[in-house]
């Protein structure tokens, strides 16, 4: 029997933050760097964009290799097969671009180093961006976290996700005792079976053991002793 249950509660569950994924050795580019040097430093380093900093090094913005491409793209084909392609007003001024800071894409959109995953892929995908550059409380550059880096926390182990969701989320949060709800998790795919004191308890368990990271799917196979779904009747409009 459970003692009682925090729907709402996270507990003491806990979440890898953006500075636990972020890589801290930063290739940045100077506001003033020319364009092949930029190139130069894309190639040299491995990697497909840089932020850009200013003299405080705080990020401005990011030049990628697409950014950089407009420039070849704004170029006329020698052959004629290919016409030269319509550019916007600011994407000439980039493909016209010497300067890192005439190249970039900007402003830099930035994420904080407490955030969690869920905060920064948010963040990804509402600006449909690949990277994001991680600032202090002032604005200076400390790291840069990618799309890459936030799929690392599904690299992490079944048991590390079992033993989560068993102490953190069943036995802190839900207050459930370990009888009720056993946990198998493989590849990421966590399966629950067992039963609990309260219908509404499922979807609140289900949605918890969701948020875990690292977990890919969540299959519950819980009955429940009580079911109070009907204690609180919706009022017809």
């Amino acid at each position: 029997m459970s003692s009682g249950h925090n729907p709402d509660g996270r507990g003491d569950m806990q979440h890898r933050t953006v500075a636990e994924l972020m890589t801290r050795d930063v290739v940045k580019a100077r506001r003033d760097l020319p364009f092949k040097e930029i190139v130069r430093l894309l190639t040299d380093n491995d990697v497909t964009a840089v932020p850009v900093v200013d003299d405080r090094d705080r990020p401005m913005g990011v030049v990628s290799e697409a950014d950089l491409l407009r420039k070849s793209a704004d170029q006329a084909d020698p052959s004629g097969r290919v016409p030269v392609p319509h550019l916007e007003a600011w994407e000439r001024a980039k493909a016209e671009g010497s300067r890192a800071e005439e190249l970039m894409s900007a402003p830099a959109v930035c994420a904080r180093p407490e955030w969690s995953v869920v905060e920064a892929a948010r963040l990804m995908e509402a600006q449909h961006v690949k990277r994001l550059p991680v600032v202090d409380e002032t604005d200076r550059l400390l790291g840069i976290v990618s799309r890459r880096d936030l799929l690392r926390i599904f690299l992490r182990r079944d048991d590390a996700i079992r033993d989560e969701i068993t102490e953190d989320v069943l036995r802190r949060t839900m207050r459930l005792a370990p009888s009720e709800v056993t946990v198998e998790v493989r590849d990421g795919r966590v399966d629950l079976r067992g039963s609990v004191e309260f219908r509404s308890l499922i979807p609140v368990i289900e949605r918890l053991c969701r948020s875990v990271d690292g977990v890919v799917s969540v299959a519950e196979h819980l009955a429940y002793r009580t079911d109070d779904a009907q204690r609180f009747p919706t009022t017809a409009t």
